[in-house]
């Protein structure tokens, strides 16, 4: 039954991020600003690829960093030709070392390595009839780690269930942009990047609701802005992805 399970739930992840063929052409609109040809860019919770797949569309080099193992042979078999494609099997935290998955396997997109995170978002309605079971142990690196051994990334995108600020706890330069997701349960989560960002840099902050691949001001705004936006998000408000830029 597992075995169906998660059969189902890769299934699930191909059709919602590989099954619209404009979904590619958007997200490369939206990260446009930020990958530039030639650029590198860092994948974090790839999961099926499809932030991959707009970045080489982009002309940028890719770090892929995903620890689910169904999804690292997945991101293999897109990628596994590509030169300008590295696959990382491993999760993003503040410490090199090692840490035992919580797997949502008929939604893995929302597997993760934060139980505390896992038990606020159970309570919202988005999250209604998600489950999460104990996982195996994968490797765990550092954002620092991954720089070191591909290069200082021009845009990473953070998308890792809950662990974000943990992931960015690893990180001790300044990125020029980056993303990381916001979720209104776990609205904290988010916060806690804004605060991190804070000790590496200048900062000016956008967002983009849920999935509709779009900036939702036209202007940027500090820090301020942002943290009163995200505190104000109620359980069951949805989800989305906060955008970060160095300030010149």
């Amino acid at each position: 039954m597992s075995r169906v399970r998660r059969l189902a739930g890769l299934a699930r992840s191909l059709a919602i991020y590989h099954g619209s063929p404009l979904r590619t052409r958007r997200l490369a609109r939206l990260y446009r600003p930020f990958v530039a040809p030639g650029a590198l860019a860092f994948d974090v919770g790839a999961h099926a690829g499809d932030r991959v797949r707009a970045f080489r569309r982009l002309g940028a080099r890719v770090v892929a960093v995903e620890p689910q193992p169904d999804f690292v042979r997945l991101l293999g078999a897109f990628f596994g030709e590509d030169p300008n494609v590295a696959v990382v099997a491993a999760a993003v935290g503040r410490e090199a070392g090692e840490a035992a998955l919580l797997v949502s396997e008929r939604t893995p997109t929302v597997t993760t390595l934060s139980h505390a995170w896992a038990a606020r978002v159970a309570a919202d309605p988005a999250f209604r009839g998600v489950s999460w079971r104990p996982g195996p142990r994968v490797p765990v690196t550092t954002l620092d780690a991954l720089a070191d051994a591909h290069g200082t990334p021009d845009f990473v995108k953070l998308d890792v269930e809950g662990y974000e600020a943990e992931a960015l706890a690893g990180l001790s330069r300044p990125i020029r942009a980056l993303s990381f997701e916001y979720v209104g349960a776990a609205r904290e989560t988010a916060l806690a990047c804004v605060e991190r960002l804070e000790t590496l840099g200048r900062y000016e902050f956008n967002w983009s609701p849920g999935e509709t691949q779009r900036l939702a001001s036209g202007d940027w705004v500090g820090a301020g802005t942002i943290r009163a936006f995200l505190a104000g998000l109620a359980p069951g408000r949805g989800s989305g992805d906060v955008y970060a830029r160095l300030v010149d």
